[in-house]
């Protein structure tokens, strides 16, 4: 089972600097103990520069994550404030027939509303639903598990 970890980056931001990425580890930690077959695929982890990059790395990095987004079974999107980033990660992954979970207070958000299978509001909550076997039972009603 693959899994994508979309999530800001960059978000709002206008200079070139990225908001803290802390988040990921324990997304994939709720992952690893609960779906351990999952490879997890993180676009940050192979490109914690990506920010000094210039415009043909940056379009190449970018298209290379849409076509994993795509290619996930699961995509986990972590949207604290709004990304533009992960929103066509999640488009593309609902667009392919990927189990998208955002984690995200942007509940009345139109992308989130649109792309989510379903939404939480932290990290706890999603972790809540891993361990109670929902997520695994989502996944195989949608047919990605």
């Amino acid at each position: 089972m693959k899994v994508f970890l979309a999530g800001i980056i960059q978000g709002s931001k206008v200079a070139a600097e990225i908001h803290n990425q802390d988040w990921r580890t324990p997304i994939r930690s709720a992952l690893e103990r609960h779906l351990s077959a999952a490879e997890i695929y993180c676009h940050y982890t192979l490109h914690p520069n990506s920010i000094t990059y210039d415009l043909d790395d940056i379009r190449s990095t970018f298209t290379e994550g849409l076509r994993r987004a795509a290619e996930s079974d699961l995509l986990i999107a972590y949207v604290p404030t709004a990304s533009m980033g992960t929103a066509i990660e999640m488009h593309e992954g609902h667009h392919a027939g990927a189990t998208v979970i955002t984690i995200s207070p942007l509940t009345a958000n139109w992308v989130i509303r649109t792309y989510s299978d379903r939404v939480f509001p932290d990290i706890d909550a999603f972790e809540r639903f891993c361990a109670s076997g929902q997520l695994a039972a989502l996944m195989k009603a949608k047919k990605n598990l």
